[in-house]
């Protein structure tokens, strides 16, 4: 008899325990309870609303000006509004995946931004006022319908990684000459008839994929890129080389897996005695180029 009174106060202390917890939880405003959401990551401010099935940011996120990292990745969003320039804090912004059709001009208030993933959208175009945000490191504005960026970009002196791969892009845009931090730049899938000898500007470029373009001839300036490790031109409509190719002494081999360092050429209708003399891989190329 005692074990079974036992038993049912237990069971009513636990009811008594939930209702108040459930009242708590009704009391919390709704940005308190976003931000129940967030963690401390490496001693940032994270919050994470990737796969929500969201059309558009909950508006009480804007009163979480703390954030240092937002995902907001793989929704259905269709604009980010103005109000996004309340999050001065922002190092980190995630919006990839999503249907957004512009970035909004306040993205440039956000003056500590280092990373934007803005890629896999149906983006036509950049504002001008992204290139307020000086202290950005990388930028992936890929698969988007992109024909060029603005001018105001060239501001962004320490960009270390740009991706602008499978957009519409006919001429690299005159402000990426002026990135000169670049060690990474994806440019892959566009619609490239040629590559600028502004390029040797960009001296610290480890890495340049331009594969699937429509380029006819590399630039002489590339050759002055001495610090590429991967160069990657396949796919394209190049049928001879500079003879100072053999100065990018860090490409190291002829390469054929995409992720692999070194040169991508051999997809190409390069002229047969190239061809041939490749046959024997980059060493022989390279010297055959330095007795041309």
């Amino acid at each position: 008899m005692g074990g079974k009174q036992s038993k049912k106060t237990a069971e009513e202390d636990m009811k008594r325990q939930a209702r108040k917890n459930t009242g708590r939880v009704e009391s919390l405003t709704s940005a308190e309870r976003i931000r129940q959401h967030t963690t401390k990551q490496f001693g940032q401010v994270v919050l994470s609303l990737a796969r929500r099935g969201m059309t558009e940011p909950p508006q009480e996120l804007w009163e979480l000006v703390e954030l240092e990292k937002l995902n907001l990745s793989l929704n259905r969003l269709r604009a980010i509004p103005s109000a996004i320039s309340v999050l001065q804090n922002l190092v980190v912004l995630n919006l990839w995946g999503n249907q957004l059709a512009s970035l909004p001009p306040e993205i440039g208030q956000l003056r500590k931004l280092r990373v934007l993933f803005a890629y896999r959208n149906h983006l036509t175009e950049v504002p001008e006022e992204l290139g307020d945000c000086t202290k950005l490191e990388v930028l992936s504005l890929a698969n988007n319908q992109i024909s060029g960026l603005p001018a105001s970009l060239s501001t962004l002196t320490n960009l270390r990684k740009l991706n602008l791969s499978h957009n519409r892009i006919v001429h690299v845009p005159g402000c990426v000459y002026a990135m000169k931090s670049l060690v990474f730049l994806h440019m892959a899938c566009n619609q490239l008839e040629n590559i600028a000898d502004q390029i040797q500007a960009l001296a610290d470029l480890k890495i340049f994929i331009v594969e699937g373009n429509c380029l006819h001839a590399l630039p002489r300036m590339i050759c002055f890129l001495t610090r590429l490790e991967l160069l990657n031109v396949d796919f394209n409509d190049i049928k001879d080389v500079p003879a100072e190719l053999h100065q990018l002494k860090r490409l190291e081999r002829l390469a054929c897996h995409p992720l692999d360092k070194g040169l991508h050429i051999m997809h190409n209708p390069l002229q047969k005695g190239i061809k041939e003399v490749m046959e024997g891989g980059l060493t022989a190329l390279y010297n055959y180029l330095k007795s041309t």
